[in-house]
């Protein structure tokens, strides 16, 4: 490829991520008036979009999660559905069911008649309280973006996310998530409680007659540009070196920081740096820069790697912290 192709498909690229960046920006702006003083939150959540991934939104009830959920699928101009998670649910509440019709001639046939997962934003709400057979049941839609019944595939919209919600507080009737669900998740974030001020704000925002409701900005098909956008741009060396070293020093055997080697059971496999090289990208862009920095990787770290990672009996006996032994690797990475 000569110079003038490179220097053609560069500019092409600048100019795209320019545009993507002004409407995004615009996005967030949008989700903001919907949801108050929640600016990570929103951040995190747009991130796992962009990236193509699910987005795991972890916090106690009331915290404008569904709300959320509901700004970004209106912002983002995509059908969006929710499932209430519990322990009586059933895959086929899902996933969908085929139901056997008799024609008037006497015909008999199978009808596939879909479920919620059929939109492009599914809101999986307390997706711990449901059953592991159920849960397992999102583990082919969220990887391969398709489900399978009677033998039948059948391929979900484009695009298709999950945004699910887990109560870190009341565990009572729930069920943990396996590991390998868990992993399917690009992000983990944290929602916390709002500041003083911004619950002020809400007090008098939300109860009152002018609660307006965020204004479109993108459509289905302008996302999936801009995901593909995320996966053209460069990622420098350095990040790319401080990505595999977090991931790789956060696995137990060979970590260079003794306290993962005896206190972590298990740790983040390739999928979490490739879902670390997605979201820096991602969230460059929504920060209107063309290329991540490190900066990018140690916001993301615990996102990122929190989720795949868990502590021995005696890790938790000794009271180790994996949310700070995750920022110490990803600043010693750095």
């Amino acid at each position: 490829m000569d110079n003038a192709t490179l220097n053609t498909d560069l500019n092409d690229l600048v100019g795209q991520a320019e545009a993507a960046a002004a409407a995004l920006a615009q996005a967030r702006l949008e989700v903001g008036r919907a949801v108050f003083g929640q600016e990570r939150v929103i951040e995190m959540a747009l991130t796992g979009v962009l990236a193509g991934g699910h987005v795991l939104l972890v916090g106690a009830p009331g915290l404008a999660k569904t709300r959320l959920v509901a700004a970004l699928a209106r912002v983002l101009g995509l059908d969006w559905g929710r499932v209430q998670f519990t322990p009586d649910l059933m895959p086929a509440d899902i996933l969908g069911s085929e139901v056997l019709d008799v024609e008037d001639s006497g015909r008999r046939a199978f009808r596939f008649i879909r479920g919620p997962i059929f939109t492009s934003l599914l809101m999986a709400d307390e997706i711990n309280r449901a059953s592991p057979r159920t849960q397992s049941a999102l583990l082919q839609a969220m990887q391969e973006h398709e489900v399978t019944i009677a033998g039948q595939a059948h391929r979900l919209p484009a695009p298709f996310h999950v945004l699910a919600t887990q109560n870190p507080i009341e565990h009572e009737g729930a069920y943990p998530l396996p590991e390998a669900q868990l992993d399917r998740f690009l992000l983990q974030v944290d929602v916390p409680y709002p500041d003083k001020e911004t619950e002020r704000r809400i007090l008098i925002e939300t109860t009152s007659m002018a609660m307006g409701e965020p204004a479109p900005v993108l459509d289905g098909p302008r996302l999936i540009a801009i995901q593909h956008l995320v996966r053209r741009m460069p990622v420098g060396e350095k990040v790319l070196a401080a990505i595999l070293e977090l991931v790789r020093s956060a696995r137990p055997g060979g970590s260079p920081d003794p306290r993962v080697n005896a206190h972590v059971a298990w740790g983040p496999g390739p999928r979490a740096g490739q879902a670390l090289m997605l979201a820096v990208r991602a969230r460059a862009l929504l920060r209107g820069r063309l290329t991540p920095s490190i900066d990018d990787v140690q916001a993301l770290a615990r996102p990122a790697l929190v989720h795949r990672m868990a502590l021995s009996f005696g890790g938790r006996a000794e009271g180790l912290d994996v949310e700070a032994l995750v920022d110490d690797l990803a600043a010693r990475a750095s």
